[in-house]
Protein backbone atom coordinates (compact mmCIF):
# COMPACT_ATOMS: atom_id res chain seq x y z
CA UNK A 1 0.00 0.00 0.00
CA UNK A 2 1.42 3.38 -0.98
CA UNK A 3 1.92 5.88 1.78
CA UNK A 4 3.10 9.47 2.05
CA UNK A 5 6.26 9.94 4.07
CA UNK A 6 5.01 13.13 5.74
CA UNK A 7 1.64 11.73 6.82
CA UNK A 8 0.85 12.90 10.34
CA UNK A 9 0.26 9.90 12.58
CA UNK A 10 -0.93 9.43 16.15
CA UNK A 11 0.86 6.59 17.94
CA UNK A 12 -1.40 5.30 20.72
CA UNK A 13 0.11 2.58 22.92
CA UNK A 14 -1.78 0.22 25.19
CA UNK A 15 1.08 -0.11 27.68
CA UNK A 16 -0.75 -2.88 29.53
CA UNK A 17 -0.72 -4.99 26.39
CA UNK A 18 2.42 -4.09 24.43
CA UNK A 19 6.14 -4.82 24.92
CA UNK A 20 8.41 -1.94 25.85
CA UNK A 21 11.56 -3.78 24.78
CA UNK A 22 11.14 -2.97 21.08
CA UNK A 23 9.86 0.61 21.31
CA UNK A 24 12.94 1.99 19.50
CA UNK A 25 12.41 -0.41 16.62
CA UNK A 26 8.65 0.19 16.65
CA UNK A 27 8.98 3.95 16.29
CA UNK A 28 11.55 3.43 13.52
CA UNK A 29 8.95 1.27 11.77
CA UNK A 30 6.31 3.99 12.22
CA UNK A 31 8.64 6.45 10.47
CA UNK A 32 8.36 4.33 7.32
CA UNK A 33 4.70 5.32 7.05
CA UNK A 34 4.76 8.91 8.27
CA UNK A 35 5.65 11.24 11.12
CA UNK A 36 4.66 10.39 14.69
CA UNK A 37 3.09 13.77 15.51
CA UNK A 38 1.49 12.38 18.68
CA UNK A 39 2.94 9.65 20.91
CA UNK A 40 0.93 8.54 23.93
CA UNK A 41 1.08 5.49 26.20
CA UNK A 42 -1.90 4.52 28.35
CA UNK A 43 -1.83 2.69 31.66
CA UNK A 44 -1.91 2.91 35.42
CA UNK A 45 1.51 4.38 36.05
CA UNK A 46 1.10 4.13 39.83
CA UNK A 47 1.62 0.37 39.65
CA UNK A 48 4.88 -1.55 39.29
CA UNK A 49 3.57 -3.48 36.30
CA UNK A 50 4.67 -0.77 33.89
CA UNK A 51 8.16 -0.24 35.28
CA UNK A 52 9.83 -1.18 32.00
CA UNK A 53 7.69 1.31 30.12
CA UNK A 54 8.55 4.07 32.59
CA UNK A 55 12.22 3.65 31.73
CA UNK A 56 11.68 4.49 28.04
CA UNK A 57 8.89 7.09 28.05
CA UNK A 58 11.03 10.20 28.42
CA UNK A 59 13.83 8.89 26.20
CA UNK A 60 11.39 8.42 23.34
CA UNK A 61 9.28 11.53 24.09
CA UNK A 62 6.15 9.47 24.71
CA UNK A 63 3.47 11.14 26.81
CA UNK A 64 2.17 8.88 29.60
CA UNK A 65 -1.59 9.03 30.07
CA UNK A 66 -2.66 8.03 33.56
CA UNK A 67 -5.70 5.82 33.87
CA UNK A 68 -6.49 4.29 37.25
CA UNK A 69 -7.86 0.75 37.36
CA UNK A 70 -11.01 1.55 39.31
CA UNK A 71 -12.60 -1.89 39.02
CA UNK A 72 -10.93 -5.27 38.96
CA UNK A 73 -11.49 -7.08 35.68
CA UNK A 74 -12.40 -3.93 33.74
CA UNK A 75 -9.83 -2.52 31.32
CA UNK A 76 -10.14 1.21 31.81
CA UNK A 77 -6.93 1.75 29.84
CA UNK A 78 -8.68 0.61 26.65
CA UNK A 79 -11.53 3.03 27.25
CA UNK A 80 -9.17 5.97 27.78
CA UNK A 81 -7.26 5.19 24.58
CA UNK A 82 -10.46 4.84 22.55
CA UNK A 83 -11.89 8.14 23.86
CA UNK A 84 -8.65 9.97 23.05
CA UNK A 85 -8.53 8.40 19.60
CA UNK A 86 -12.04 9.63 18.80
CA UNK A 87 -11.20 13.13 20.00
CA UNK A 88 -8.10 13.13 17.78
CA UNK A 89 -10.09 11.76 14.85
CA UNK A 90 -12.60 14.58 15.11
CA UNK A 91 -9.85 17.21 15.31
CA UNK A 92 -9.14 16.59 11.63
CA UNK A 93 -5.40 17.18 12.02
CA UNK A 94 -4.16 13.65 11.34
CA UNK A 95 -3.71 11.34 8.37
CA UNK A 96 -3.66 8.10 10.31
CA UNK A 97 -3.29 6.19 13.56
CA UNK A 98 -0.85 3.59 14.87
CA UNK A 99 -2.54 1.42 17.50
CA UNK A 100 -0.04 -0.57 19.53
CA UNK A 101 -1.75 -3.48 21.26
CA UNK A 102 -2.47 -7.20 20.97
CA UNK A 103 -6.00 -6.70 22.28
CA UNK A 104 -9.09 -7.34 20.14
CA UNK A 105 -10.95 -4.59 22.02
CA UNK A 106 -9.60 -2.10 19.47
CA UNK A 107 -11.22 -3.78 16.48
CA UNK A 108 -14.18 -1.43 16.32
CA UNK A 109 -11.94 1.60 16.87
CA UNK A 110 -9.84 0.62 13.86
CA UNK A 111 -12.88 0.17 11.62
CA UNK A 112 -14.39 3.46 12.83
CA UNK A 113 -11.21 5.39 12.00
CA UNK A 114 -11.07 3.82 8.55
CA UNK A 115 -14.71 4.77 7.95
CA UNK A 116 -13.53 8.38 8.10
CA UNK A 117 -10.90 7.68 5.43
CA UNK A 118 -7.83 7.64 7.68
CA UNK A 119 -5.16 4.95 7.68
CA UNK A 120 -4.79 2.52 10.58
CA UNK A 121 -1.53 0.69 11.28
CA UNK A 122 -1.71 -1.97 13.96
CA UNK A 123 1.25 -3.26 15.95
CA UNK A 124 0.94 -6.34 18.10
CA UNK A 125 2.24 -9.79 18.89
CA UNK A 126 1.33 -12.80 16.77
CA UNK A 127 -1.23 -13.77 19.41
CA UNK A 128 -3.33 -10.77 18.34
CA UNK A 129 -6.88 -11.93 17.47
CA UNK A 130 -7.69 -12.03 13.76
CA UNK A 131 -10.54 -9.46 13.88
CA UNK A 132 -8.20 -6.67 15.04
CA UNK A 133 -5.58 -7.63 12.46
CA UNK A 134 -8.17 -7.61 9.67
CA UNK A 135 -9.59 -4.26 10.82
CA UNK A 136 -6.31 -2.44 10.10
CA UNK A 137 -4.98 -1.23 6.75
CA UNK A 138 -1.69 -2.85 7.68
CA UNK A 139 -0.74 -4.89 10.74
CA UNK A 140 2.86 -5.46 11.80
CA UNK A 141 3.73 -8.35 14.08
CA UNK A 142 6.22 -6.90 16.55
CA UNK A 143 8.26 -10.12 16.62
CA UNK A 144 9.85 -9.12 13.31
CA UNK A 145 11.03 -5.86 14.89
CA UNK A 146 13.08 -7.54 17.60
CA UNK A 147 16.80 -6.99 16.99
CA UNK A 148 18.86 -10.05 16.15
CA UNK A 149 20.69 -11.44 19.14
CA UNK A 150 18.22 -9.89 21.57
CA UNK A 151 17.84 -13.24 23.31
CA UNK A 152 14.05 -12.97 23.21
CA UNK A 153 12.33 -16.19 22.20
CA UNK A 154 9.07 -16.66 20.39
CA UNK A 155 6.34 -18.94 21.64
CA UNK A 156 6.11 -22.34 19.98
CA UNK A 157 2.93 -21.22 18.22
CA UNK A 158 4.32 -17.84 17.13
CA UNK A 159 4.34 -18.83 13.45
CA UNK A 160 0.74 -20.03 13.41
CA UNK A 161 -0.45 -16.59 12.27
CA UNK A 162 1.77 -16.56 9.17
CA UNK A 163 -0.17 -17.51 6.07
CA UNK A 164 1.48 -19.72 3.42
CA UNK A 165 3.00 -17.38 0.86
CA UNK A 166 2.34 -19.31 -2.35
CA UNK A 167 -1.47 -19.15 -2.37
CA UNK A 168 -1.32 -15.46 -1.45
CA UNK A 169 1.09 -14.45 -4.22
CA UNK A 170 -0.69 -16.61 -6.81
CA UNK A 171 -3.95 -14.83 -6.05
CA UNK A 172 -2.21 -11.44 -6.16
CA UNK A 173 -0.62 -12.16 -9.53
CA UNK A 174 -3.89 -13.45 -11.01
CA UNK A 175 -5.66 -10.30 -9.79
CA UNK A 176 -3.11 -7.81 -11.16
CA UNK A 177 -1.55 -9.47 -14.23
CA UNK A 178 -1.96 -8.12 -17.74
CA UNK A 179 -3.14 -10.27 -20.61
CA UNK A 180 0.43 -11.50 -21.14
CA UNK A 181 0.56 -12.87 -17.60
CA UNK A 182 3.06 -10.33 -16.22
CA UNK A 183 2.23 -8.32 -13.09
CA UNK A 184 4.12 -5.37 -11.63
CA UNK A 185 5.87 -6.01 -8.32
CA UNK A 186 4.35 -2.84 -6.83
CA UNK A 187 0.84 -3.95 -7.76
CA UNK A 188 1.45 -7.39 -6.28
CA UNK A 189 2.70 -5.85 -3.03
CA UNK A 190 -0.37 -3.65 -2.74
CA UNK A 191 -2.70 -6.57 -3.43
CA UNK A 192 -0.96 -8.77 -0.85
CA UNK A 193 -1.48 -6.19 1.91
CA UNK A 194 -5.02 -5.47 0.75
CA UNK A 195 -5.92 -9.16 1.01
CA UNK A 196 -3.91 -9.79 4.19
CA UNK A 197 -3.11 -6.72 6.35
CA UNK A 198 -0.46 -8.66 8.30
CA UNK A 199 1.53 -9.53 5.17
CA UNK A 200 5.18 -8.52 5.43
CA UNK A 201 8.15 -10.18 3.70
CA UNK A 202 9.96 -10.09 7.03
CA UNK A 203 7.50 -12.68 8.31
CA UNK A 204 9.18 -15.04 5.85
CA UNK A 205 12.77 -14.08 6.65
CA UNK A 206 13.24 -11.53 3.85
CA UNK A 207 13.70 -7.78 4.13
CA UNK A 208 12.10 -6.93 0.76
CA UNK A 209 9.29 -8.35 -1.32
CA UNK A 210 11.56 -8.68 -4.35
CA UNK A 211 13.95 -10.84 -2.34
CA UNK A 212 11.10 -13.09 -1.23
CA UNK A 213 9.73 -13.33 -4.77
CA UNK A 214 13.08 -14.41 -6.20
CA UNK A 215 13.20 -17.34 -3.78
CA UNK A 216 10.02 -18.87 -5.19
CA UNK A 217 10.84 -21.42 -7.92
CA UNK A 218 7.33 -21.20 -9.38
CA UNK A 219 7.74 -17.52 -10.28
CA UNK A 220 9.53 -15.84 -13.17
CA UNK A 221 11.03 -12.37 -12.69
CA UNK A 222 11.68 -9.80 -15.43
CA UNK A 223 13.55 -6.53 -14.96
CA UNK A 224 13.40 -3.65 -17.45
CA UNK A 225 15.26 -0.31 -17.16
CA UNK A 226 13.19 2.67 -16.10
CA UNK A 227 14.77 4.69 -18.90
CA UNK A 228 15.68 7.79 -16.92
CA UNK A 229 19.41 7.15 -17.07
CA UNK A 230 19.49 5.71 -13.57
CA UNK A 231 20.06 2.12 -12.48
CA UNK A 232 16.41 1.76 -11.41
CA UNK A 233 14.36 -1.00 -12.97
CA UNK A 234 10.73 -2.01 -13.32
CA UNK A 235 10.15 -5.49 -11.88
CA UNK A 236 7.43 -7.77 -13.23
CA UNK A 237 6.48 -11.27 -12.15
CA UNK A 238 4.49 -14.09 -13.66
CA UNK A 239 3.76 -17.70 -12.81
CA UNK A 240 5.86 -20.40 -14.43
CA UNK A 241 3.41 -22.67 -16.19
CA UNK A 242 5.84 -25.58 -15.93
CA UNK A 243 5.84 -25.53 -12.13
CA UNK A 244 2.97 -27.30 -10.45
CA UNK A 245 1.27 -25.57 -7.54
CA UNK A 246 2.88 -26.22 -4.17
CA UNK A 247 0.79 -25.31 -1.13
CA UNK A 248 3.68 -25.46 1.34
CA UNK A 249 4.81 -22.25 3.08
Amino acid sequence: MATIDNDKLAVLIDADNAPSSIIHELLAEVSRYGTASIKRAYGDWTTSNLKNWKDVLHKMAIQPIQQFSYTSGKNSTDSALIIDAMDLLHSGNLDGFCIVSSDSDFTRLATRIREDGLLVYGFGERKTPDPFVAACDKFIFVEILKPEGSGETKSENSLDKIEPFEPMVRNAINATAKDNGWAALSAIGSMLVKNSPSFDPRNYGCQKLGELIRKQNYLEVKETPVGDGSSNVHIHIRLKTSIKKNTSK
